[in-house]
């Protein structure tokens, strides 16, 4: 791994000082790889018994002592035979595995002053003084070399920096990210659930304020690509085997689809919608006219993701994207890129995501189609966000197999980047289905097509969006704008009028009219993060009025009932974050 930065290097050297730390409490541990990672860092171990917290502590203390030492990192070489036998003799089998996995006649060695020694290309700091503010954050499990069927390992996560300022300030982002986690803050308000044991990891049930936040997501999408020019479809679940592969996705992507029989016939379950929106394209002839043509469909799909990589809804096996396909011709492929471009910007600014990163990602070392066409595409991609004046980073070798991509990063209220959009640049599939249209000299000719996501995975959406506003959502996104509180019995009658109107007005309420005390009402009301709740009394019933609590704000007094309606549609239509 290539370290550029001088914080990637003592966080790198930071893993070294940890894994002898680790070698010096437990000399019968093994120890694995040790990378510096974004963020921080981590070592696995191979150990009988799980590391405690109290285990880091004592870790933690070992590596004072040798970081006060200011060990000089010294870097020497040995013939691979020789480290082989070294190793080997010290008992590290997964070194010896690494060494052996290796090509060069040489092996490059890493020498913690006199005291320890690892296999390690660097490159490290100059000693172990300059690291001072470490932190050794949590252990969790990971296979060995990525691998299931290999051995478990604990690897233990931790960050550094060059002060201890620094490692406070990232402690303090720390804290107020654990507080964000979506997983949390859904089990608050009851937004969604994954029943791992009875129906099986990574698949999303989604309760009824869960499903009323997804439904206005979906029917803000919806509108905004039909305002756009987008035509709806919807497209099958499984598709035959063979379909997958004449896409190409049999090839490179079956570890990740889920396949099985029906009489006798190998299907598929869609892990994308891309060969459906083809189906549709190729169902009858197209003219040049009619072109750009733009399919677009919330389609749910479902792919075999380890089970270790499964996180709340960041990553899950069964998932819905806001998928499109854009069939166009090259003459009109800047522009329908610049034109996603601007969807996408404005689709961000109405969720509140103002702050927005670009990546380009170029051929990856295996791909489908030719070379020329790959040329093509990646510089329409690149000249479009040149056109917008956009900053950009060019990721090489990370593109699509059948294509360069643009992915755009938001940034939420913590300033985490998240992967959300993408465009996406193919010659290969509208090749493979022998796509075409009809040209204005009346001849057969290949169509581009753009893949292109706006929110990517509603799901992985969703989760950002509960931790951007920690759950307490903006009126038009809340699954619940408005609680109403009749503060006694004789107060429900008005409270029951209050909500019909309100809900013929188009706003999600619900009442409260359980016999418990008006302050506990409230509470929970404000524990659900709900935007305003509303309070009805005798006061309120005479003069036709609702009492006000804004969440975050507290009171707002009496106010008739009428400019409450006018104040709460306003936001909505307005989107104010």
């Amino acid at each position: 791994m290539e370290y550029k930065t001088d914080i990637d290097k003592l966080r790198h050297t930071c893993s070294h000082v940890m894994a002898q730390a680790v070698k010096e409490l437990w000399p019968e541990v093994k120890v694995t790889i040790g990378p510096a990672i974004d963020n921080g860092f981590y070592y696995d171990f191979d150990k009988k018994e799980p590391f405690s917290m109290e285990d880091l502590a004592k870790i933690e203390k070992g590596m004072r002592r040798i970081i006060e030492k200011k060990l000089p990192m010294k870097q020497s070489s040995m013939k691979r035979e020789e480290a082989i036998k070294l190793f080997d003799k010290m008992h590290e089998n997964y070194k010896v595995e690494l060494i052996q996995r290796l090509e060069d006649k040489e092996v490059s060695i890493f020498h913690t002053g006199n005291e320890w020694f690892d296999l390690c290309k660097g490159p490290h700091v100059e000693h172990t003084g300059l690291i001072k503010g470490f932190k050794l954050l949590s252990v969790a499990g990971a296979y060995w070399r990525g691998d299931e069927k290999n051995q478990m390992l604990q690897r233990i996560y931790g960050t550094a920096f060059f002060s201890q300022k620094e490692l406070d300030e990232h402690l303090r982002r720390l804290e107020e990210a654990d507080k964000r986690d979506h997983r949390k803050i859904a089990t608050q308000l009851e937004l969604y659930n994954i029943y791992h044991e009875t129906a099986g990891a990574g698949l999303v049930f989604y309760h009824p304020a869960g499903a009323m936040l997804r439904k206005t997501i979906e029917d803000y999408v919806r509108a905004q690509h039909i305002q756009r020019g987008y035509d709806l479809v919807m497209t099958p679940h499984i598709l035959k085997g063979k379909l997958w592969e004449q896409s190409g996705h049999s090839q490179y992507y079956k570890d990740n689809m889920y396949y099985f029989k029906v009489d006798e016939e190998e299907y598929a379950v869609k892990p994308m919608n891309c060969p459906g929106h083809i189906l549709i394209y190729k169902s009858k002839l197209r003219s040049y006219r009619d072109l750009p043509i733009k399919f677009f469909e919330l389609g749910t799909v479902y792919r075999q993701e380890k089970a270790g990589v499964l996180h709340g809804l960041l990553r899950v096996r069964g998932f819905t994207q806001d998928d499109a396909h854009i069939f166009c011709t090259r003459g009109q492929l800047r522009t329908e890129v610049v034109s996603v471009i601007d969807f996408v910007f404005a689709v961000m600014h109405d969720f509140g995501f103002n702050d927005l990163e670009i990546e380009l990602s170029t051929k990856p070392a295996k791909y489908i189609g030719r070379d020329e066409d790959w040329e093509t595409a990646t510089r329409a991609l690149e000249e479009s966000l040149q056109q917008k004046k956009l900053s950009y980073h060019i990721n090489e070798g990370d593109g699509a197999f059948y294509g360069p991509k643009i992915d755009i990063k938001l940034k939420d209220a913590l300033g985490r980047p998240w992967q959300c959009a993408t465009i996406q640049c193919d010659f290969s599939l509208p090749e493979r289905f022998d796509l075409s249209f009809i040209n204005e000299k009346g001849e057969a000719e290949r169509p581009i097509m753009l893949h292109r996501a706006i929110l990517g995975s509603l799901e992985r959406f969703m989760g950002t969006l509960i931790e951007h506003y920690a759950g307490a959502f903006p009126s038009w996104l809340a699954p619940t704008q408005v609680l109403l509180i009749p503060i006694q019995e004789s107060h429900v009658s008005y409270g029951q009028k209050v909500k019909e109107d309100l809900q013929s007005q188009g706003l999600r309420v619900i009442i409260d009219t359980r016999n418990e005390s008006l302050n506990k009402r409230i509470r929970e009301g404000t524990l659900k993060k709900i935007p305003y709740i509303l309070i009805v009394g005798d006061k309120e019933i005479a003069d036709h009025k609702v009492a006000v609590r804004r969440f975050g704000v507290g009171d707002q007094g009496s106010i008739p009932l009428e400019a409450f309606v006018r104040g709460i549609q306003e936001e909505i239509s307005q989107k104010k974050s």
